[in-house]
């Protein structure tokens, strides 16, 4: 009798510690699923990638601690297609901020969405996300290509995918949609000037940091242009009408700011209307282009000896570039300006891109044979890019800039190899008078480093401990088994 109710306290004592497994299983199944909400809710989740691709940076986590207006994201993807990465980042905008929602939208059931957010110029797409605000009614699309950056090989001169830009296409559309004005650039047409095709690097570029980009013409009589807005000269071939002129000495007086792009090519001394309006800013072009030093291997690039690389200049526009090293800027083919001199109490010049001090200037010739310098050739340091501004006689400011490459701001490749973008924005920002709005959010890397012992940190630790904890549960687990 005693064997057999040994032998029923082991039977109760095995069911009792199956169904405390069982309780100990669903225990940790619950806290596992609480654990994940929450993780989903508040962000808790720890980011572990090589690239910290989910990891919100502080530029970002200030703009969602200011956001005031309500912010709403459709994430389109069809199911067991999405990305991962990106919906655990749209988590954590959620999560840092009750002013950000966003659902996942499947482009194959929701064609009305698709519809509604589509434009003339854009169409809603699989793995794209619409950045959406009620309050302002505008809405930004971000599609595949907008969430990573390029580089250039200079060995092969192919690009490159260098990194992924989530967080800075996201936190961008963000400010953009919820902007109470979004600033004006209008774009001049009907002087030759080059036309949206080729400059739309630039257009593009503009739109995704927050500008409104028009194009206008000045012969067109309904229109003003408004003080408010940027005017920008790409390169004209033929002069301003007296009409014209007039507009604009009208749009200055009123403290409206200007951009100039002027290229060696460019015949502006065939333009007396339009060689006026640069010389009221101080803005005096050379003729010629501009050669560097063969001995000067900085001042070039690639052995292309009109291909400049200029010295930035400190001024208000730069001093934030030149502090943090972002001053490499390419001017393919540039034309010169004379350095500002002493000028009226009204007028201040200053120049920002500086050719090298043994540069010289080549005039053009249709029997020009010899690109070297010669007797008679003009000899540097010159201006390549200057910024001016002027009390109106309306009692204003009016600002301008001039550049000597189009180049410079319109081709893509200069995009990915230097710091101009960055110019750009200073640039823009300083004739509309405002403060810098550029996102300095850097791109996760897209090619994972090397392995090294002191590279996995605490992923290391948990790859290690983690089976360790198991192991040594198993043990005591095992252990109490065998003295039953």
């Amino acid at each position: 009798m005693k064997k057999d109710g040994n032998k029923g306290r082991r039977f109760w004592r095995k069911r009792a510690g199956t169904g405390m497994l069982i309780l100990l299983m669903a225990a940790v199944i619950g806290l596992n699923i609480g654990i994940t909400a929450l993780e989903k809710k508040k962000g808790w989740r720890v980011d572990y990638s090589f690239n910290g691709i989910t990891t919100q940076s502080e530029t970002t986590q200030l703009a969602l601690q200011q956001l005031d207006k309500a912010v709403h994201i459709y994430a389109f993807f069809s199911k067991g297609q999405e990305d991962a990465p990106l919906m655990e980042l749209l988590d954590r905008y959620a999560a840092a901020s009750d002013q950000v929602t966003w659902e996942q939208a499947d482009p194959s059931l929701n064609p009305a969405l698709v519809t509604r957010f589509s434009t003339g110029t854009e169409s809603v797409t699989s793995d794209s996300l619409i950045v959406y605000c009620g309050e302002t009614n505008r809405w930004r699309i971000l599609n595949p290509t907008d969430f990573i950056s390029l580089s250039m090989d200079e060995e092969t001169g192919t690009y490159t995918y260098a990194g992924y830009t989530y967080e800075r296409a996201i936190t961008s559309a963000i400010l953009y949609v919820t902007r109470e004005e979004i600033p004006r650039v209008s774009i001049l047409q009907g002087h030759g000037e080059l036309d949206g095709e080729t400059i739309s690097a630039f257009d593009r570029f503009l739109t995704e940091n927050h500008y409104e980009v028009t194009y206008q013409d000045l012969s067109d009589a309904e229109y003003n242009p408004d003080p408010s807005e940027l005017i920008i000269f790409f390169s004209p071939m033929r002069d301003l009408t007296e009409v014209e002129l007039s507009k604009l000495n009208s749009f200055i007086d009123q403290g409206g700011c200007l951009l100039f792009t002027c290229d060696y090519t460019d015949p502006v001394e065939e333009m007396p209307n339009y060689l006026a309006l640069l010389r009221s800013y101080g803005f005096l072009p050379k003729e010629g282009i501009v050669i560097a030093d063969r001995e000067d291997t900085n001042s070039y690039y690639n052995n292309i000896r009109i291909d400049l690389i200029p010295e930035m200049q400190r001024t208000d526009v730069t001093m934030e570039l030149v502090a943090s090293g972002a001053d490499t800027v390419l001017l393919p083919g540039s034309r010169a300006f004379e350095t500002p001199g002493e000028t009226d109490r009204n007028l201040t010049v200053l120049p920002v891109l500086a050719s090298g001090e043994k540069s010289y200037l080549k005039k053009l010739s249709a029997s020009m044979t010899n690109v070297e310098k010669e007797e008679g050739d003009e000899t540097g340091p010159f201006a390549l890019a200057l910024q001016a501004q002027r009390v109106t006689s309306g009692g204003y400011i009016s600002r301008a800039f001039i550049i000597g490459s189009s180049g410079a701001m319109t081709e893509e490749q200069i995009y990915a190899m230097t710091d101009v973008q960055q110019l750009m924005i200073r640039m823009v920002e300083y004739l509309l008078g405002e403060s810098n709005t550029n996102l300095e959010i850097m791109a996760r890397n897209a090619l994972r480093p090397g392995i090294s012992a002191r590279g996995n940190g605490l992923g290391s630790l948990m790859v290690t401990v983690l089976p360790l904890s198991v192991l040594l549960v198993a043990l005591v687990v095992l252990i109490r088994r065998r003295n039953l």
